[in-house]
């Protein structure tokens, strides 16, 4: 009986602990105490991987509720740690001898498939640098087992130079913790804690004052929390919140729109849950943001509000001064996010100093769900130089935009009103290249109609049953149907008896689009002269 009391106070409920020898197997105290039909005392655990056997009940009775059906699991006690002190980690991690398992694992194969044992030239000396804690400007503690700061007072005379200490993976939750350790590493200014899950109470004074990029990954922080953070970071100028599951943005009471961060320049929000741009638009007032990461979201459209618009969301924003939002962003990355509309990629000419995009992922961006190629996506953006991490070159935005002028007027016959509606850029660049009319393009030799233009393509057959096959280069009408290349490419390449399948290769596209309607001229297609097309045979 006693045994079970001292254990009771060794751990407590919602106490952060991992797997005796794996300091990666890490959750939390859920419940303290005897089992029925069980001797002693178990400790349950809720595993953050889910990597247990049950929810937290065992022959029909529960102790506590898991948090999935197999991520609890009852445990003795000795075979769990509740963690070490950071200087523990520390003499660990920088002065410790390596263990056997590390030294079995330094080896190479030899010509016989013998394991050969590998000895570093000069870990010795690497080893008696990284010894020195006064000389450390980086630490590096991820996964250790980390539960507490220790005696506070050694803490900044041990490591007086650290400038980046990355505590990834640890045990970790109270704030009070990591203000203790800010507070005395003075040189402190870039502080990584993923994969710790913080507290939800933040009372008292945080001490962050000096830092300057805060990476809480995976803490299970919420906006409200980081606005409670905000008078302790004054000069932070990254904040990286990825995968915490945030649906929505908070701002203090006082504003509708989230203020201060005057410094903040960087904000990462990927792999959250957030569906709505208009939480995104509650951070459009922090004015020295210029980068937002918001992959892997649930985004479905984006906008550029007007002042009614933005009146009508957030109420009286002209005390704020020029209300207009995101003034100085730069660089906005909405990958693997859900947009599937035009109107959302021309908004993003409404940002005023916008030049880096990411819409990879994005239906709207994806040819083989229907979205538009990345000729089309330079064209509708005017300002943009860099999309999906490539460069936008001059000239590649000259061919792009006369590309897709020469698109949009294969389209004008039909329905000329809702084409022009669709393509608010067709007659901006229209008059920029000098076109003349709806079926005439500029060429070396000056206006000439486009049904009678011809464009250089080159034709490289790819199929295994077509054999290998030099690549053909061949001038043909823009008027050239799917269809009659298709009968033209068994022509050229002496094929018989074979269904093909055309694919244009895009610039910088790793995925080849399918050319699938015979009737589809390379006009309608935006061929352009220079193009890639790949030739296959249907499957």
């Amino acid at each position: 009986m006693q045994g079970s009391i001292q254990l009771q106070l060794e751990f407590r409920l919602d106490q952060r602990v991992h797997f005796v020898g794996d300091p990666r197997r890490v959750g939390t105290v859920a419940f303290v105490g005897t089992l029925e039909g069980y001797s002693g005392t178990w400790i349950g655990v809720d595993w953050d991987d889910s990597n247990g056997k049950h929810d937290g009940s065992i022959n029909g009775v529960r102790y506590f509720q898991a948090k999935s059906e197999r991520s609890g699991s009852f445990v003795r006690a000795q075979n769990l740690s509740f963690g070490i002190s950071l200087l523990q980690a520390l003499e660990l991690r920088y002065r410790g001898d390596s263990t056997k398992e590390e030294e079995d694992e330094m080896y190479v194969l030899s010509a016989s498939d013998k394991r050969v044992s590998v000895q570093f030239v000069g870990k010795d000396l690497i080893k008696d640098k990284l010894s020195r804690f006064e000389e450390l400007t980086s630490v590096s503690l991820s996964y250790m087992g980390v539960s507490s700061p220790g005696n506070p007072c050694q803490i900044g005379s041990v490591l007086p130079n650290v400038k980046q200490l990355d505590l990834t993976g640890n045990l970790l939750s109270d704030w009070k913790d990591i203000s203790i350790i800010c507070d005395q590493l003075q040189a402190l200014v870039a502080l990584i804690l993923s994969n710790n899950l913080l507290s939800r109470d933040i009372s008292g004074p945080v001490q962050l004052n000096h830092i300057r990029i805060l990476v809480l990954n995976n803490t299970g922080i919420t906006w409200m929390q980081v606005e409670t953070l905000k008078h302790s970071l004054p000069t932070i100028e990254e904040l990286h919140l990825m995968g915490n599951k945030m649906s929505t943005v908070t701002p203090e009471s006082s504003s509708p729109m989230v203020q201060g961060f005057n410094l903040l320049r960087l904000l990462n929000l990927e792999n959250n849950c957030i569906v709505e741009w208009s939480e995104i638009l509650k951070l459009g007032q922090l004015r020295s943001l210029e980068q937002i990461q918001l992959n892997n979201n649930k985004l479905s459209r984006i906008f550029y509000p007007s002042f009614d618009e933005l009146h009508k969301l957030f109420g009286d924003v002209e005390s704020q001064g020029d209300c207009s939002p995101f003034r100085n962003l730069r660089n906005l990355f909405l990958g693997g996010n859900n947009i599937d509309d035009l109107a959302s990629i021309d908004f993003l000419n409404s940002f005023p100093q916008l030049i880096d995009i990411r819409l990879s992922e994005n239906p709207i961006a994806d040819p083989m769900r229907g979205g538009i190629p990345r000729y089309v996506l330079i064209a509708r953006l005017s300002k943009v130089q860099i999309i999906n991490g490539s460069e936008v070159t001059p000239r590649e935005r000259r061919d792009s935009e006369i590309r897709y002028v020469r698109m949009v007027m294969s389209k004008l016959d039909s329905n000329p009103e809702e084409t022009l509606r669709l393509h608010p850029r067709f007659e901006e660049l229209k008059r920029f290249y000098g076109i003349e009319d709806n079926r005439v393009s500029v060429g070396a030799g000056g206006p000439q109609k486009l049904a009678s233009g011809l464009i250089s393509i080159t034709l490289n057959c790819v199929g295994a049953s077509i054999g290998e096959k030099p690549p053909l280069t061949k001038k043909l009408p823009l008027t050239t149907t799917v269809g009659k290349l298709k009968m033209l490419c068994e022509s050229f390449f002496k094929l018989k008896c074979m269904r093909l399948k055309l694919y244009l290769q895009e610039q910088d596209s790793p995925v080849p689009i399918p050319l699938e309607d015979d009737m589809a001229s390379l006009m309608d297609l935006g061929v352009a002269n220079g193009s890639n097309i790949l030739v296959d045979e249907e499957s």
